[in-house]
């Protein structure tokens, strides 16, 4: 593997010097005809991969029809709250996790033994909105890679209910759209990956105590950063019922939001002052997850519009994700396009002849089957192509005697796949909200390039022998 490539004027004995003293790898340098920003001469729009026949067959595959029995199955607990009962064996949350816990195991026994099934269990101690020390029960499957199973993709329903008053464990609590819609979609992707191989792991599991303050997955999160998992993508699939809001607004049936956060929660001050010196505050790890998204799951293949907000979530609320965000995982909340809070969190009742309550026929359960399209074209992707290039660095020292470099020096660590053919550099204007150009630099691990750092934004993708892509990993900027 080539170490260093320069992409400039050949001979030229200012990009001999600059190179050499931004790269420690630059006398294994080639050089290249120049390229700028302007006209690009090795650069092109960006490419993507032809979809898998793979994919589409299991696209195929997902069953309106199924989602609608796990959904209607899981409403039929009365209510999933999470300090209702665990041992009654028709009610509760811990009826319904032993179900769910039951299906999984159905389902692992599809996959060869390449998926296995944990009740990740754990007492939470008196919290806000718990009253008393409480059992939370996730449940957990594991469909190991068989390449790189070292780097995981997570998606997550959350098991648990809740009516107006968070502390009701009592009342019924049928938590149709949310969040019987997201654990229908973990289950159908679970049943269907199982059956598949793929060099990534994907994890399918379901969490209980989100309503009362994300506490599942926060442990979830936590114990897979403890074990030194690399967490390359999470999505949480909260409230994904319900392709009209009953609120005599336009029904908007073939579209799902995307939310992904700015600054990244998990990094410390002195990393969010640097990101905001270089204008990176758009480029953190879940924005170039929602790009990678955006770019695999498109409507002409899933039938649904993605729309990208780009906030951590709706205004001032959260969902599991942000437990991923906060042990610096890069992970997005998907969700349905406008919700009605007459169907949410609220007791079932009528007021007025106005329907409240989250019940069972304010579901489409062509939507949610649609949603777990969406799901499954990214996890596919995420776990059949390159996984996301590490380190990837920009350094911006100059020479001795200089206030300044106009060249971009890009490094980062050879990925791990034997498949790879190279690296692309993607650009953009700051002000564009995806990546806009490729630069194939080879099977390279750093490269100089003639085109001005202060205009654009810079990254890099891994692409193997089959033309997929990696997510884009952005640069952090060193000084060194």
């Amino acid at each position: 593997m080539d170490k260093n490539v320069v992409f400039g004027r050949a001979g030229a004995t200012r990009r001999a010097f600059l190179s050499a003293s931004a790269a420690a790898s630059a006398a294994a340098a080639v050089t290249v005809p120049l390229l700028s920003a302007a006209t690009p001469a090795s650069a092109a729009a960006l490419a993507e991969s032809e979809t898998d026949p793979g994919l589409r067959q299991l696209l195929s595959e997902i069953s309106p029809a199924r989602i609608e029995a796990t959904i209607t199955r899981l409403v039929q607990f009365g209510t999933r709250h999470t300090s209702s009962s665990q041992t009654d064996p028709v009610r509760g949350i811990g009826a319904a996790a032993a179900w769910v816990y039951q299906q999984m195991q159905a389902i692992a026994a599809t996959s060869s033994g390449r998926m296995t099934v944990q009740r990740q269990s754990f007492v939470q101690p008196a919290s806000p909105n718990i009253p008393v020390p409480t059992t939370i029960t996730n449940v957990i499957a594991t469909l190991q890679g068989t390449v790189s199973p070292e780097r995981y993709y997570v998606i997550t329903g959350h098991l648990d209910s809740r009516v107006t008053d968070v502390t009701d464990f009592t009342s019924d609590a049928p938590g149709a759209d949310d969040d019987a819609s997201g654990v229908a979609v973990v289950l159908e992707l679970a049943r269907l990956f199982a059956t598949r191989q793929f060099p990534g792991t994907l994890v399918f599991a379901t969490v209980d105590g989100e309503e009362q303050g994300l506490y599942g997955s926060a442990f979830m999160a936590a114990q897979m950063k403890a074990a030194g998992a690399d967490v390359q993508g999470m999505f949480s699939n909260d409230i994904v019922g319900a392709s009209q809001a009953f609120d005599g607004t336009k029904p908007d049936p073939f579209s799902v939001r995307l939310f992904v956060e700015g600054v990244p929660a998990a990094d410390s001050a002195a990393q969010i002052s640097l990101i905001e010196a270089v204008g990176g505050e758009n480029d953190g790890g879940t924005h170039q997850l929602a790009r990678f998204v955006t770019s695999v799951a498109p409507k002409s293949l899933t039938g649904m519009n993605i729309r990208v907000i780009w906030r951590r979530d709706r205004y001032l609320r959260g969902s599991d994700h942000v437990s991923f965000q906060a042990q610096g995982y890069p992970a997005a909340r998907i969700t349905e396009p406008r919700e009605n809070f007459n169907h949410e969190h609220r007791n079932v009742e009528v007021i007025g002849g106005v329907e409240f309550g989250d019940r069972l026929e304010f579901v489409d359960f062509q939507y949610t089957a649609r949603v777990a399209r969406v799901n499954a074209a990214a996890l596919w992707a995420l776990a059949t192509h390159p996984a996301t290039p590490k380190n990837v660095r920009v350094h911006v020292a100059p020479p001795a005697g200089f206030a300044g470099i106009n060249d971009t020096v890009l490094t980062w660590d050879a990925n791990p796949e034997t498949d790879l053919s190279g690296y692309e550099v993607v650009t953009r204007e700051t002000t564009a909200p995806d990546w806009t150009v490729a630069i194939p630099v080879g099977n390279v691990t750093s490269v100089t390039l003639d085109i001005a750092k202060d205009n654009l934004q810079f990254g890099v993708r891994a692409v193997d022998k089959a033309g997929h892509r990696s997510p884009v990993g952005f640069p952090v900027t060193v000084t060194t």
